[in-house]
This record gives C-alpha cells, structure tokens and sequence, in this order.
C-alpha cells in the first residue's frame, strides 16, 4: 500500500530530527526532549512559522510552556544550524538540508538566503556560493567585517507566477 503524502512528510521529519539529534551528539551538545519537539513543529509546518505559533502547538503537549521555553529551544536550534530565522516574516523554517550546507563548507552557520514568495509566503533556502561570495566581497570593500549574513528576496513562487493575480 502506498504512503500518503502526509505519512511521507511525517517520515522525513522523523528522519531530519533522527539526523538532527546524531549531529547534536557529535558536537557534544544536548538534543533534549523539548527541542526535539520544536523542531519537529518547525519541520511539520508547511511555512515559516512564528514562535507565538510554535508556543500554542508546544502547549498541546506542554500545557505550562511558556514565551522563555520556546526562545530558549529556538535559540538553541539556530546556534546548532538546525532551524533559521526568516527576519521579513518574523518566523523560523528548519535548514533545507544542513548536510549540504556542511558539505559546502559553511558548517552549521552557513550564509543564509531565502526566496520569499509575497502572495502565497512560501519560503525557500538556497546555498548559493555566489551570492554569498558577492555580499562578503562588498562588504570587505566597504571595509565591514560581517559576523552573519542573510539574504531575503521577495517575489512570486513558480506557482503564483503562473497564477493570474486577483483583483
């Protein structure tokens, strides 16, 4: 019998925590429980979403959890590369493939940049050297030392390009 989509999505969250947590081993740091949990949430949702949002899914499990608890776990995940904060949409979306990154070279802070779709808010991460090549070259030029670069740009996914605009 054939999974459904859901079962398949919930498979690979399964899969990107289990990854997420061997990781955390190697680097000696804890993957307690709760982050367990927030980031699952994170990868469960289909778009980047906020931590007040996070805070009321936790609370279907964690009844006492409170605006500290998710920042904490939050924090945590983006210093393990695990999740990144998407600042025009004030929300967080789980790394898009932290293997990869790491592959690349950046580790788990790895210059992010995101394509953010302003009809339907969908969210995607790329690794593209260049751009990250081009924003340290200015930077250097300018005499700037960056600690940490992301890059946001707005426009329209395939699929609401494709789609006429409503009036």
């Amino acid at each position: 019998m054939a999974e459904t989509t859901e079962a398949v999505r919930g498979s690979a969250v399964a899969e990107a925590v289990d990854r997420a947590e061997a990781a955390c081993v190697a680097r000696g740091v804890q993957f307690t429980e709760l982050r367990r949990q927030v980031l699952r949430l994170v990868l469960e949702s289909p778009q980047p979403i906020g931590a007040y949002a996070l805070l009321d899914r936790l609370r279907a499990d964690r009844p006492g959890a409170a605006p500290p608890t998710i920042y904490r776990a939050l924090d945590f995940l983006q210093e393990q590369g695990l999740v990144h904060r998407v600042e025009r949409l004030n929300a967080f979306v789980g790394c898009a493939g932290p293997e990869a990154h790491h592959s690349c070279g950046h580790g788990h802070d790895h210059p992010h940049q995101f394509l953010i779709c302003g009809r339907c808010g969908a969210t995607a991460e790329i690794c593209d050297e260049r751009v990250a090549e081009a924003v340290a070259e200015a930077a250097r030029a300018a005499g700037f030392v960056p600690s940490r670069t992301t890059v946001e740009v707005e426009g329209l996914c395939v699929a609401c390009a494709a789609a006429p605009a409503c009036a």
